[in-house]
């Protein structure tokens, strides 16, 4: 069963974002796999889960690597019958640079290469941005708190994405892999939504919250019913 996008494209939008909460809700089970197991808890099956949920009801072909040509404006990805093998590289660079890139090296690797190779039918862009933020989330040991998180500020911020990926394009044709541009960017957004001060993210996943400060005990010849903290007392 699928929606189209036209002729009633209202209906196509609200499954959309509807798939992307729940992206949301399967990214953070992703994660707290990913902080249990380490750099090889990512593997294609997490990007296939990934990309499913993200087109449930949108496309018939999620959750698998394509097999027919796909057009993306001016970059034409890889054929497709090198996709499954691109992949494996894929994976294989992430597993293997986990203990000598950053967060946000990882992270941009990862957002310009899925979204070079384009695995998918559909789906590339929310696949690659919530493979993005797995990468910031597990190098750093945690899921990162703010009320907003990078995925979104990439969705409104979209010029800056664009211009790192296609230098990150040129660099490859030019025989270099610098995603330099694209990291800045993605550092820039993290510092954002690291300082927002919104509801903050939990935390590690599953961790245990905080316990609140015990009431001092009253003063002595106070009656412990009677007396007030300080910083309970109205100010």
């Amino acid at each position: 069963m699928i929606v189209l996008e036209e002729p009633d494209r209202e209906l196509y939008d609200r499954v959309q974002e509807r798939n992307l909460i729940r992206q949301y809700d399967l990214l953070t089970n992703c994660i707290e796999i990913g902080l249990r197991q380490g750099p090889t808890g990512f593997d294609k099956f997490t990007l296939w889960a990934l990309n499913h949920v993200a087109v449930a009801n949108i496309s018939q072909f999620g959750g698998r690597f394509r097999d027919e040509p796909i057009y993306v404006g001016d970059h034409v990805p890889p054929h497709f019958r090198q996709v499954p093998d691109l992949m494996d590289r894929f994976v294989s660079t992430i597993h293997e640079n986990w203990y000598n890139w950053t967060a946000t090296e990882l992270a941009a690797y990862a957002l310009w290469r899925l979204n070079w190779v384009h695995p998918f039918i559909e789906g590339n862009g929310r696949t690659a941005r919530a493979t993005c933020y797995y990468m910031l989330c597990v190098k750093n040991g945690t899921l990162l708190r703010g009320k907003k998180i990078v995925p979104e500020r990439i969705r409104e911020k979209r010029q800056g994405y664009i211009d790192g990926l296609k230098a990150a394009d040129r660099a490859w044709e030019e025989g270099n892999l610098d995603f330099s541009v694209l990291e800045e960017y993605l550092a820039a957004l993290l510092e954002a939504q690291l300082a927002d001060d919104g509801i903050a993210n939990p935390g590690p996943v599953g961790a245990t919250p905080p316990k609140p400060n015990p009431t001092p005990p009253a003063p002595p010849g106070i009656s412990p019913g009677r007396w007030v903290p300080p910083e309970s007392k109205p100010k």
